[in-house]
Formats: C-alpha cells, sequence, structure tokens
C-alpha cells in the first residue's frame, strides 16, 4: 500500500485531503484514491471532506484533463475511482474492462459559460465573440477535455470557428483555461461556470450563460475502476450519488440528473437559478 500511494504522489501529482476528527472515530480507516476532471476541483474538495467527516476514510485525489486521466489509467495509474468530465471514456474503460461494469453513473451535468473579470466586458447574448477587440480567447484543449470540445461547438454553431482560430489560446485543461483568463493572458474564455461560481457574486465578473443547444450535453460520469479497493471505492461512490453531495454539487452550479438515473440514462440540463 505504502509503495502504491508514494507512486500516486510522486508521479502523478495526487493532492491529498486531510482527514478530519468525528466524534466516534472508527479504530480502521480506509482510503480512496480517485482521478477528479479539473472543472470539478472546487466541488470534490467540499465533498471529499464532507464524506471522510461522515466516514473517517481519507480520500486522495488526482486532478488533470479527462483524456490524460484516461491515458494514465490505461498505462497503470493506481486509481481506485475516476471522476471524468464526459460519459465517453468511462465508458471505454468499462467496454475495455478496466472499469466494473454497471458501476457507471451521472454525477453532474456541466455547464459552459463565456467568462472575464470584467465586469462591463460581456453581455448577456455574447455578442462580444463576433464585435469585441479582444486579442486572446481561451478555451480548453477540445482533444482532451470536454469543456474544449463543448467550446468548439459553440463556435463552429455561431460561424466563428475559423474565423477566430489566430485568437484562441487552448489551456492543457479547463483549469489552465481558467488561469488563462483571470490572469489577463486571455480578455475572456469559455470555462465552467462551477469555477465562476466559487467568486462572490461581486467579483465574478462578467459572463454569458450559453444556451445548451449550442453543445453537446456535458455529462459528467463516474465509475469505480477494476483496481480499485472495493470496501472504499463503493462507500465514496455511494457518498457522491446521495444528498448531501448532490446539494454540494448543484451549490457549485452543475445540474444532477434525477435520482432514479443510471449509467445510461440521458439526464436534462436544467438551469437553475443562482
Amino acid at each position: 500500500m505504502g509503495n502504491r500511494l508514494q507512486f500516486a504522489t510522486l508521479v502523478f501529482g495526487t493532492i491529498g485531503i486531510a482527514s478530519i476528527p468525528v466524534a466516534q472515530p472508527q479504530a480502521r480507516t480506509d482510503e480512496v484514491v480517485v482521478a477528479v476532471a479539473a472543472n470539478f476541483t472546487g466541488a470534490m474538495k467540499t465533498i471529499a471532506a464532507k464524506y471522510t467527516a461522515r466516514t473517517g476514510n481519507k480520500v486522495t485525489i488526482s486532478y488533470g484533463s479527462t483524456g490524460k486521466l484516461y491515458a494514465q489509467i490505461k498505462n497503470g495509474a493506481p486509481f481506485d475511482v475516476f471522476l471524468a468530465a464526459d460519459a465517453q471514456r468511462p465508458r471505454l474503460l468499462e467496454d475495455e474492462g478496466r472499469a466494473l461494469a454497471g458501476s457507471r453513473f451521472t454525477y453532474a451535468i456541466g455547464r459552459l459559460v463565456l467568462w472575464s473579470p470584467n465586469k462591463e466586458y460581456i453581455d448577456n447574448k455574447g455578442n462580444v465573440l463576433h464585435h469585441g477587440d479582444y486579442r486572446h480567447l481561451a478555451i480548453a484543449n477540445p482533444k482532451t477535455a470536454p469543456y474544449g470540445a463543448a467550446a468548439r461547438d459553440v463556435l463552429l454553431a455561431l460561424g466563428l470557428w475559423r474565423r477566430l482560430q489566430r485568437r484562441l489560446v487552448y489551456g492543457e485543461n479547463i483549469a489552465q483555461t481558467y488561469q488563462f483568463v483571470a490572469s489577463g493572458n486571455a480578455e475572456l474564455g469559455f470555462v465552467a461556470l462551477s469555477q465562476v461560481m466559487t467568486h462572490e457574486p461581486s467579483t465574478r465578473g462578467s459572463l454569458w450563460h450559453i444556451p445548451a443547444g449550442l453543445y453537446r450535453p456535458i455529462e459528467q460520469q463516474a465509475v469505480l475502476l477494476r483496481s480499485g479497493r472495493a470496501t472504499a471505492a463503493e462507500s465514496f461512490l455511494s457518498f457522491l450519488r446521495g444528498p448531501e453531495a448532490r446539494t454540494v454539487i448543484e451549490s457549485f452550479g452543475y445540474a444532477t440528473p434525477p435520482t432514479s438515473s443510471g449509467a445510461n440514462h440521458r439526464p436534462r440540463q436544467t438551469v437553475r437559478k443562482k
């Protein structure tokens, strides 16, 4: 076990979430190692802390683009659970025999926004994309990041994909894409609503809530990997599906599927008032 966790820490840059004492600590604690799509960083930290407080189990997390995490899993990365930003990679892992059949489910439905930290920059219809004098527009890499693929869908739908090629700057994942905009290296960018929701309303800048019809639904699925330790991993996934985790997920700007939905259910992309 020690070698396993040392390998995850050194090679894949995992971030440990410290155990939180509970009123009646268990005599023995387990650990679950989770690969998490970068857009879900804020929500995952909160969920992991709540799970640890409830169970005493430790959660060790590795963040990255869904495509890169999928490649790491195929190359033997010691993860127990995969929280992707799409449904495609978890399904592939099932097909390849690397994930437990029947364990896959939708835990969140992502929402894409066009965002700038400048409060006056983006209007509520996204007209700045057509008429703005910006130099750089940030998007995540469409080949590895589902939010990047969604951004490409939007630009194609608006007839801007070819026209804006010289202005595009690509983040390795949605977290890096967000940093490009937050740091001012790009005036605006396509990011996850969940990232913007971490700010207080007065400091969120300006954004366009992109109509769902302009991009394919960002159905984020979780799956139990065959290399995972059943007790802690299954316990964590059960917690992720429960009401406490769902409340956290929705508070970060995601939609959630009906409680009865399974791996093959097509969830609705509803709009929550914030």
